[in-house]
């Protein structure tokens, strides 16, 4: 049977999802990381000049490695652009920062998974409550919004209300587009795909600090928690740091559980630093989440991590990767989500329409490249008009004459060839995800 589209129905289900919050009293909860971006505008002849005057090498990037210089930027950011590859990794100099700000023209955004999550899903109406460990002005300008909440000891305030700020936690970010074109020694390259490159300057989330007062008000309050988004462990690479952050959010989050059973919990994955401490996390927290989420390169890179070479452009590869992660990890469903496609594979889950949270999320992500920011309602009506990813409906043709070992929900994205935006796209999907985690 070919894929139905149910966007439109789907869409048409937002209202009454929020007005569900707002009579119940309950929320969506996002945590933990916040922080600025500071977006390098796309410029060709810019980054070509940084190329010919620091790289030394061939381009390549190893895992693990840091930007030390200014010749690393360029054989690591060389190598993501002209494979149309994106990622994150951390920039251990200042000088580089400066050099970037001073080479391309910079503007600035909101960033984190948890802020952006929490922004994207307020941006439609619905009141979330959200950790911050970014509290510069700079960035409680952009969560200062009717809807979204902080916690203040036992009570929730607006961003406007913080009395103390700090200084911003910076996060570079390259937005490289399909079909530009840089040179290296001599030769001309042609992007493949649109994508970003993250570049941390960032020593406040390698130890993720979690404010007490929310992890309390999370408890407290458990009943009135509809899902609790979790993100921000990436940053982490001493272990023994690891180990002691998840032993405290394991019992929190058995605390939670205990208190309100229906209460989803959703760990949103990401480029891990330091990949050790990535299966740690999972490891660690597999029995106390409901879904694990990820991008399709984090998927190639764990099925690798795990002996299997995943072919991203073959279904059966994509589910036997799949399997091999859920399986390995003993997880109980992953969502995978794509510039083609959105998927869930793994154990049934009772009470949950998922093909309603896959379909909002692509919509609101596809919103975002197509306009450059968190849609509203009438945004995402107006995306209706782009069309299905081919290579999505193709993918969910293929579906029906293969025998998944679980249960698959696979929806196409409404596809851009060439978005505005490729920022917190990831972000953005996983806030669309929440909205059918409302029992």
């Amino acid at each position: 049977m070919a894929y139905v589209d149910n966007y439109q129905k789907y869409l048409e289900t937002v209202p009454r999802s929020i007005e569900k919050c707002l009579q119940s009293g309950k929320k969506h909860f996002f945590g933990y990381t916040s922080n600025l971006d500071v977006i390098l505008a796309w410029d060709a002849q810019a980054l070509s000049k940084l190329i010919k005057n620091h790289l030394l090498d061939h381009p390549s990037v190893t895992e693990g490695e840091t930007i030390d210089s200014m010749e690393d930027f360029s054989r690591i950011v060389t190598y993501y652009v002209i494979n149309g590859l994106g990622g994150e990794i951390e920039v251990t100099s200042l000088e580089v920062c400066e050099c970037l700000e001073q080479s391309f023209s910079t503007a600035y955004w909101l960033g984190g998974t948890c802020a952006q999550g929490a922004s994207a899903l307020n941006a439609l109406g619905f009141p979330v409550v959200m950790h911050l460990t970014d509290k510069s002005q700079e960035v409680c300008s952009f969560l200062n919004k009717p809807g979204i909440y902080l916690v203040d000891e036992n009570h929730l305030i607006s961003a406007g209300q913080l009395k103390e700020h700090t200084i911003p936690i910076r996060h570079m970010i390259l937005q490289y587009p399909k079909g530009g074109k840089i040179m290296v020694n001599g030769t001309e390259y042609e992007i493949p795909l649109s994508n970003r490159l993250i570049i941390d300057y960032d020593k406040v989330h390698k130890d993720l600090p979690v404010e007490k007062s929310f992890l309390t008000y999370c408890e407290e309050h458990a009943d009135k928690l509809y899902s609790y988004n979790i993100s921000g462990f990436n940053a982490i690479v001493d272990r023994e740091l690891l180990k002691k952050r998840l032993a405290q959010l394991s019992r929190h989050y058995e605390t939670i559980k205990i208190k309100n059973p229906q209460a989803f919990l959703y760990l949103e994955s990401a480029h891990y630093l330091n990949t050790k401490c990535r299966s740690m996390v999972y490891q660690t927290l597999a029995p106390l989440i409901d879904i694990l989420g990820m991008n399709e390169e984090e998927l190639v890179d764990l099925s690798g991590q795990l002996g299997f070479v995943m072919d991203k452009d073959s279904l059966p590869s994509v589910l036997d990767g799949l399997e091999l992660v859920l399986s390995s990890y003993h997880l109980n469903g992953i969502i995978m989500h794509t510039k083609d496609y959105s998927m869930y594979y793994g154990n049934a889950i009772e009470g949950i329409d998922i093909e309603q949270g896959l379909t909002l999320g692509n919509l609101m992500s596809g919103t975002r490249a197509r306009t450059g920011r968190y849609g509203s309602y009438e945004d995402l009506a107006e995306s209706l008009s782009m069309n299905l990813s081919e290579i999505g409906v193709e993918f969910a043709r293929q579906l029906k004459d293969l025998y998944p070992k679980r249960d698959v929900c696979l929806v196409p994205s409404r596809y851009l060839k060439y978005p505005k935006c490729t920022i917190g796209l990831g972000d953005t999907f996983v806030a669309g995800m929440q909205i059918c985690l409302a029992k």
